[in-house]
């Protein structure tokens, strides 16, 4: 046995030295304890660097431009001690990054942001756009505390990822991760509570983004708006005449909202796998705010195998159809329908007839009251509802 441990620890050694030698021959690591430090050490990274932050707090603004990493070699921006992490706080922005490219932000705290907690953009030229950002493990809070500001704020963003993070406490009018023309995005694991209107919204083109068994707990309008309103000059790169196409929304559980999901002037949208829990008015809205000439109605939206449980007194209809929209190309397919405090009137109105639906049937979800959106032994919606995602899907 001992001989075995000492060959595994051999070849873990090995293959350490290994990746090491195979990483940039200068890269470096920094630890900052203030604003200034921080700001120099930004500025003179390079592909592999790493600047890590004293536990304390930082004010903002930090802007930074053209901060480039390279393919699995990032610059990595974090916390010095993830247990203790340090808080970038307010300014208009506590944190502007423009036309950057394979950089990482990890364990971070952001708040008190008058407008935008973190920004992230081209620069106004798609031709310089920010690409290959990672935001891992940041808390962004307090943003506001009103007007139209967001938590995240991504324009002109490609082949990025948004994972493990926390947002809560953005601006009544704002989204908590708003984006505009972002293109093959990935939302991953991460929450979003107590803030505004919108949760996460893509919009002004976006296209190919997933988002992936988030938590949206509120009291807001639209927890996912998949679409939206944009100005005809900040489309990403040039007007597709669509708002968004290919948003897939998948293993979530939405709490409250007054709808989890909005198609807004979309083409083509997937929102399955999720647990919808006392939905405010409306489990689906299709709707379209873009209507100039050229532009497609909001169409070809996929609603599957998702859990709804609502109360009649809450959810007084389960889908809101708007004017110029295309619901007949909508498809809805295997879901569970349950009413709390009426079964009986648990199947919905829909535009277009669903496929193997199940109505009226309590999913025996686990503890809700605890956050525990599972289902019991015997449940009607075991192989549905986000505790049912395959891993695989895709």
């Amino acid at each position: 046995m001992n001989c075995i441990r000492k060959a595994v620890s051999a070849l873990e050694g090995a293959v350490f030295l290994a990746v090491c030698c195979l990483g940039p021959a200068f890269a470096a690591t920094t630890t900052v304890s203030n604003g200034d430090a921080f700001r120099k050490a930004v500025a003179a990274a390079k592909p592999g660097d790493r600047i890590l932050l004293e536990p304390g707090t930082y004010q903002g603004v930090f802007y930074f431009e053209r901060i480039k990493g390279a393919p699995a070699h990032p610059i990595i921006i974090g916390a010095a001690d993830p247990k203790r992490p340090p808080i970038i706080r307010g300014g208009t922005e506590a944190m502007h990054l423009t036309s950057v490219a394979h950089l990482e932000l990890r364990d971070l705290i952001i708040e008190g942001a008058k407008v935008n907690g973190l920004n992230a953009d081209d620069g106004g030229s798609y031709q310089n756009r920010t690409h290959h950002l990672t935001l891992r493990n940041l808390l962004v809070r307090s943003t506001g505390p009103s007007g139209g500001g967001n938590g995240i704020k991504l324009s002109g963003v490609d082949e990025s990822t948004v994972v493990n993070c926390t947002v809560e406490g953005w601006p009544q009018n704002g989204c908590a991760i708003d984006m505009v023309g972002c293109h093959r995005v990935q939302i991953l694991g991460c929450t979003f509570r107590n803030g505004g209107a919108v949760g996460i919204q893509a919009k002004g083109g976006s296209e190919d983004v997933r988002i992936r068994r988030c938590l949206f707990e509120g009291s807001g309008e639209r927890a996912v708006n998949a679409g939206g309103s944009t100005g005809m000059s900040f489309f990403r790169p040039k007007p597709q005449w669509f708002e968004a196409r290919n948003i897939i929304v998948e293993g979530c559980v939405f709490i409250g909202w007054r709808t989890p999901i909005a198609f807004v002037g979309i083409d083509g949208g997937v929102f399955r796998y999720n647990t919808v829990y006392r939905p405010k008015r409306w489990a689906l809205r299709i709707l379209q705010e873009t209507v100039a000439p050229g532009f497609v109605p909001s169409r070809n939206g996929v609603y599957s195998d998702n859990i709804v449980v609502f109360r009649s007194d809450e959810m007084v209809d389960a889908v809101n159809i708007g004017p110029n929209t295309a619901p007949s190309t909508f498809r809805f397919a295997r879901n569970l329908w349950y009413c709390i405090d009426s079964p009986g009137r648990s199947k919905p109105s829909l535009p277009t007839a669903e496929k193997d639906g199940i109505y009226g049937k309590d999913p025996l979800l686990k503890d809700p009251s605890r956050g525990d959106f599972g289902v019991r032994q015997g449940s009607p919606a075991a192989k549905i509802g986000a505790h049912a995602l395959p891993n695989g899907q895709k």
